[in-house]
Formats: C-alpha cells, sequence, structure tokens
C-alpha cells in the first residue's frame, strides 16, 4: 500500500474502506479450464481486512458463525502476523478451514453479523480463512498432542462434512475411529458435487490426510446398508456408530420427458465429471453427453455448479431457468456474478412444464411456462404462480435438474424417519430411536451449508463421546490466548484524565444543515481514550480475600 494509499484509507471511516478484490483467472480464460477461478489473497490483502476489524466487545460475527470461532482472536493474531496462532484458533473450532474458506457462504453467516456491514463493507472474514489454512499448508500442519487411546472404536458413515468433522474431533478424544464411504474417494459432496475450479481436490485431499496423521481409518467403497449393515458393524465390536450419510438421493420435477436421453440429475452430472473426471475422457473411463444447448433447472450452488461445468465443457450456450426472480435466487452472489461474466444466461420467473423428444427418445425442446410473485411461502419467499396462456419453449438437447437432494436412508436401517425422509434424532442428545446409534449433519437436516453440516457433526461427536462415558469436552485452546494487563500502572495522571471532548459545529451551523453535528474522533485522541479504561474485566481475576476460617 503507498503513502498516498494509507493516508486516504485513514481519511475514511472502518465501513467505507473497501475490500480488496478477490484476485481471479478472467473469464474468457478460466471458461477454457477447470482450474481453480479464485486465486486467493496476498498477504497484503490479509493486513489490510484484519486492520479493519473493530475488535467489538460483543462480536456479533462470532454469533454468525455456527461453529462460533474465535474471529476477534484470530484477526488480532492476524495483525501481529502470527498466521500460526491464527489458524489455531480457527481449528480450535473448525477442522476444515481451506475448504470452508472456499465454499462456505460467509457472506449471510459470520459477515453478515460483521457490525461493518451495517453501514457498509463487512470483513472479509472468509477469505482471510482460506489465506491462513493455504499458509498452513505451505509451511507445514503442525499434529496437536495426541491423547492416550481410550481403547473404544466408533463407525463413521460418510465421509462428507459432518463426518470428516466428527472423526477429527473423536480422534482427538482418543477413540480409534472408522470412517465407511461408499464411494471410491473420501470427501462425499466435497469431492462429487463441487468443481475442481471451485473446490480443488488437492484441497479435500489434505484435510484427510491430516485426519489420518491423527490415527484416523478410511475404509472406500462401503455401502453400509449394503456391504455392512449395522447389526454387521456392532459385531464387528465397534462401540457407537456415527451416521453422516448426507444427502445425496435428487429431485426431480414431475413432468412429462424426464426420462429423455440427455436429462441428468445435478447429483450424477457432477459426479461423472468431477469425481469420475468425465472432463478427460478417454483418459478416464467415464462418458458424459457434451451438450450444445444446456438447460439447468434451479437456483441454488448446485445450479451454478451445473451451468459453468457445462460451459467448460463445451457447451455453446447455457441457460438456467428459475421459478422466481433474480433476488429470491439461494446461490451465493459471487458464484452468481461468476456465472454471468462466463457467459451463462438466466431465464427468472419461469417454470419448466414439459420436455419434448425426437423419435430416438432424445430431449429437444423445454416447455415452460412464465410466473409472478404471489404472497410469501413456508420458505419466507415469495411463492410463484403461473400466468395463464405465457407458454413458450425453446430448443435444448441437455437438460440438468438441479432442485434440491435429499437423504436415502436404508429400510434396514430400523430407525425412525422424519415425515421428510430425514433420520429422527433427539435435538439435544443426537441419539436415534436406536441405542448406541447417533446421526448429525445433512441426513438430519436436509441439505444446508457446509459450516452447519460441521458445527452439527461437533455436536454428535460430542453426543457420541458423552454415550461413550466421556466428557463430550471437544473444546481446544490450540493458540495462546493474549491476557489483559493485570496492572494498571503508574500511569501519571490517570486519575485525572479527563474524556476527550470531541469538536462540534456551531450551533447557528447546525441549524442551517443536516450535516453531523460532531466530528469524527483523531487516531491520536482514540489512544488518549483507550487508556483511560479502568479494565474492569479484571474484578473477575482478582483473588479472593481469604479469612482464618478459609483455611
Amino acid at each position: 500500500m503507498t503513502s498516498d494509499q494509507s493516508k486516504e484509507k485513514k481519511s475514511l471511516r472502518q465501513w467505507e474502506i473497501e475490500p480488496p478484490q478477490m484476485p481471479h483467472q478472467e473469464a474468457k480464460t478460466r471458461i477454457t479450464n477447470f482450474d481453480e477461478v479464485n486465486l486467493g489473497y496476498s498477504e497484503e490483502h490479509v493486513m489490510h481486512e484484519a486492520t479493519r476489524c473493530m475488535a467489538c466487545k460483543n462480536p456479533t460475527c462470532v454469533a454468525g458463525c455456527p461453529v462460533e470461532i474465535d474471529i476477534n482472536r484470530f484477526l488480532e493474531a492476524v495483525r501481529n502476523k502470527d498466521y500460526r496462532a491464527a489458524i489455531r484458533t480457527i481449528k480450535e473450532k473448525n477442522s476444515l478451514p481451506a475448504i470452508c474458506g472456499r465454499v462456505c457462504p460467509q457472506e449471510i453467516q459470520c459477515q453478515k453479523g460483521c457490525i461493518l456491514s451495517k453501514k457498509g463493507y463487512p470483513i472479509e472474514i472468509g477469505r482471510i480463512e482460506r489465506f491462513l489454512a493455504d499458509w498452513e499448508r505451505e509451511h507445514g500442519v503442525e499434529l496437536p498432542e495426541l491423547p492416550k487411546p481410550t481403547g473404544r472404536c466408533v463407525a463413521i458413515v460418510g465421509s462428507g462434512p459432518a463426518g470428516l468433522t466428527a472423526a477429527g474431533d473423536l480422534a482427538l478424544l482418543g477413540h480409534e475411529v472408522t470412517v465407511f464411504e461408499s464411494l471410491h474417494e473420501p470427501g462425499g459432496v466435497l469431492v462429487y458435487g463441487i468443481p475442481e475450479f471451485r473446490l480443488p481436490k488437492s484441497i479435500v485431499k489434505a484435510e484427510v490426510d491430516y485426519l489420518k496423521r491423527l490415527g484416523v481409518t478410511f475404509q472406500l467403497n462401503a455401502f453400509i446398508g449394503q456391504l455392512y449393515t449395522l447389526d454387521d458393524l456392532f459385531e464387528k465390536g465397534f462401540d457407537a456408530i456415527l451416521l453422516a450419510s448426507g444427502a445425496g438421493l435428487p429431485n426431480f420435477l414431475r413432468i412429462p420427458g424426464v426420462n429423455l436421453v440427455g436429462t441428468y440429475s445435478s447429483n450424477e452430472f457432477l459426479t461423472r465429471v468431477n469425481l469420475m473426471r468425465a472432463y478427460q475422457f478417454p483418459d478416464y473411463d467415464t462418458p458424459i453427453i457434451r451438450g450444445k444447448t444446456v438447460a439447468v433447472i434451479g437456483g441454488g450452488n448446485a445450479a451454478m455448479d451445473s451451468a459453468r461445468t457445462s460451459l467448460r465443457l463445451g457447451a455453446s450456450k447455457v441457460c438456467i431457468v428459475y421459478r422466481r426472480s433474480e433476488n429470491e435466487m439461494p446461490v451465493r452472489r459471487e458464484e452468481y456474478h461468476h456465472a454471468k461474466e462466463e457467459g451463462v444466461e438466466f431465464k427468472f420467473l419461469t417454470q419448466p412444464i414439459e420436455l419434448l423428444g425426437d423419435d430416438q427418445e432424445r430431449v429437444t425442446t423445454l416447455r415452460c411456462i412464465q410466473n409472478c410473485l404471489g404472497e410469501p411461502d413456508e420458505s419466507g419467499r415469495c411463492r410463484p404462480e403461473p400466468i395463464d396462456g405465457s407458454e413458450f419453449e425453446f430448443p435444448v438437447d441437455t437438460v440438468i435438474f438441479a432442485i434440491g437432494q435429499r437423504p436415502e436412508v436404508p429400510d434396514g436401517f430400523g430407525l425412525d424417519i422424519t415425515a421428510g425422509r430425514l433420520i429422527e434424532v433427539d435435538t439435544y442428545t443426537f441419539d436415534t430411536s436406536r441405542e448406541g446409534v447417533f446421526a448429525a449433519g445433512d441426513a438430519v437436516n436436509g441439505t444446508s451449508s457446509l459450516i452447519s453440516a460441521i458445527a452439527s457433526g461437533r455436536k454428535g461427536a460430542v453426543a457420541l463421546d458423552r454415550f461413550l462415558e466421556g466428557s463430550g469436552n471437544i473444546d481446544e485452546k490450540l493458540a495462546p490466548q493474549s491476557e489483559p494487563e493485570k496492572c494498571l500502572g503508574p500511569g501519571e495522571g490517570f486519575a485525572t484524565m479527563n474524556r476527550h471532548e470531541v469538536s462540534c459545529i456551531l450551533p447557528r451551523e447546525r441549524l442551517e444543515s443536516f450535516c453531523a453535528v460532531a466530528g469524527d474522533m483523531e487516531e491520536e485522541a482514540a489512544d488518549y481514550e483507550s487508556k483511560r479504561c479502568l479494565q474492569c474485566d479484571l474484578r473477575l481475576k482478582i483473588t479472593p480475600v481469604k479469612f482464618w476460617g478459609n483455611y
């Protein structure tokens, strides 16, 4: 940052200082490859953002984080350039920071709670988290001190974010943990559902390798419910089971033509491309139809991922069809803007009603009807209502349905299921209807954000540890916590330091305008005021006086 830029920054209020733009591949370049689009913040970018933090006494950003990371503390460590302490602080609550820093919707969680967002730009917490995780990976990931083995064995079904998080927490409590994954690579939705250009598989692999170093074992190609039943797992000697199998069963519209050749669920389409590397066919064995005119049904992240992937596979036209307006789309704003930059088209307030095909039963046409927005439904979004006589159609050769997923719970598990086909659990203990079997993540809550699944995995680990007669305490202090100065010291004139008076415009001038009456406090004055603090919090640290009767 130049001296002129520094002066300009000081002249602005914290919320007026614009965050650095995320460096990224240009649109015309990135649609020709599957490399990561966002290139990450530099150290200068990170320091710029960390110094904008106001270190609030009651940080609302923490309340917005489902796992309650101590954001103030890790940003303080960043300002001190102690990146090791910063990443340790994050990992006290979140064992997957490199992944969360890339795909977690911070803008509607921790950053939405940032006090600066009330008037301007919030701190880019997620981008700083990504920088720290990448820094740690480059400089060496340190293992925490491992506890003595408890002699208890735990089976975790599913290796998505909830399963990986629970595995790490339970391993750090001394349990022997085995993760059963139905696919041939661990990571769950992180490897099959999120494209390489958003989340490189090397990042997921690094997180899995870290868990292996903690002693976690992964058994792949193990579909629990087919290869093994829950009874089989107990007979193998597992003391408890945590089901974290996610929500991988796709939803389809109930309209004619959904079974025509050229139609996919986003799950199948993205799995073929991401996990099976169909974009490298025939070097890899999985083929895929490379459509030239693609329609993607839906408005979430999976829809955006499918559309952007189609462009990279060579589609000449990709259109997202969404039944509500732009404002109701649940997709991350960043991904939406990236898709628009890359040339994805959008048809809002549009509802598919039929797919038409040729004599070979290949999809050729998508028929739709236009909607208007009515009253809000149970989700809080305005309900789409069809407009009579507004039907229209357009040519397509590929249609991808990205309208949500649901869990698939084998009947043989013998568990109570909710009306929405979710695993029913006690909201406090995470117990299922079967003793020794717990559940967490999307299999319990339905599709949710990455960090919400992580939070659920942590709670599931706590409940399972308590079942195994542990304390359930997974809180760690991996980084030192700065202590307040325990002595006010012989500060000269402290008792007579008067409050700094803020300059105000004269009464006769303020009556003639709507300008702010009080002026801003200069940096020197703010420093002076901070030194008047009595450190009242120290009263909680004062050792009580002991009387003779206390000995």
